[in-house]
């Protein structure tokens, strides 16, 4: 929890890397779905995103594990946000894979004690971001960029 200064200490920090663990399982799980509405030619980046989602939730269990926080554990599936059905609407949902993982390392980046963390942070949000906007752009969505990565928009 923050202390008396609402500063973050150990115990928030660990609690937002739990919720950026969630967030990864759930992108991880989600990937599955957007890779099976790609034509195999199109699977690629969706299999590359799964890779890396899975590295970072490697890493981020590794973390909670050395601080004996019990990691989160995946849930045995997860309900999809809409029908995916074509390649355009695998690219939709992989936008909000990642926009929910930013939000989640947005929280981590807010509630980070220690600078290794905040290192973390920023990588695992600049490269979800970077994920999202080749998305976006094959979703058709405009702009294809954010302004704040992870933040609600307004």
């Amino acid at each position: 929890m923050a202390d008396d200064d609402g500063v973050a200490d150990e115990g928030t920090e660990t609690a937002a890397l739990r919720e950026a663990l969630a967030a990864e399982h759930a992108a991880v799980w989600g990937y599955g779905s957007v890779g099976a509405a790609l034509p195999a030619e199109g699977r690629p980046p969706a299999v590359a995103a799964e890779n890396a989602h899975r590295d970072v939730r490697d890493r981020l269990a590794a973390l909670l594990d050395g601080r004996d926080a019990d990691p989160v554990p995946a849930e045995g599936g997860y309900t999809l946000p809409f029908p995916v059905l074509s390649a355009t609407d695998a690219a939709a949902l992989a936008v909000v894979l990642e926009e929910g993982v930013a939000a989640a390392w947005v929280r981590v980046l807010d509630q980070a004690a220690r600078a290794a963390v905040r290192e973390l942070a920023v990588g695992v949000l600049a490269a979800a971001e970077v994920r999202a906007v080749g998305w976006r752009t094959a979703a058709g969505e405009t702009p294809p960029t954010t302004a704040f990565p992870g933040l609600p928009a307004g």
